[in-house]
């Protein structure tokens, strides 16, 4: 069983940063792959990036390449996704997510433990 929990969501101007921390509680964190997902209103969930157990592979979706990066530390079992250049489309609530995987899941049906999520709003 692994709980997590989010943090660091806000509200910010386009062009700013904001750094989303996703602590897990439970053993063997190095186990699971953990995904950051997001969803406006009125839109489906979408998979915004990964990292698998050990720190690799990362992937992310196109549209946030070059500007946001997830990381973890898994002494402190925390996974982190650093958002910088924020734009307006980029608000949504963003939660993350652990599946216990060889490899990094990109759809949302593979992950088994979920956070809270947080809202992230980008002012224009």
């Amino acid at each position: 069983q692994v709980q997590l929990v989010e943090s660091g969501g806000g509200v910010v101007q386009a062009g700013g940063s904001l750094r989303l921390s996703c602590a897990a509680s439970g053993r063997s964190f190095t186990s699971y792959a953990v995904g950051w997902f997001r969803q406006a209103p009125g839109k489906e969930r979408e998979f915004v990036g990964g990292i698998g157990g050990t720190g690799s592979p990362r992937y992310y979706v196109d549209s946030v390449k070059e500007r946001f990066t997830t990381s973890r530390d898994n002494a402190k079992n925390t996974v982190y996704l650093q958002m910088n250049n924020l734009k307006p489309e980029d608000t949504a609530v963003y939660s993350c997510a652990a599946a216990q995987r060889t490899y990094t899941p990109t759809s949302y049906r593979e992950y088994d433990y979920w956070g809270q999520g947080t809202q992230v709003t980008v002012s224009s």
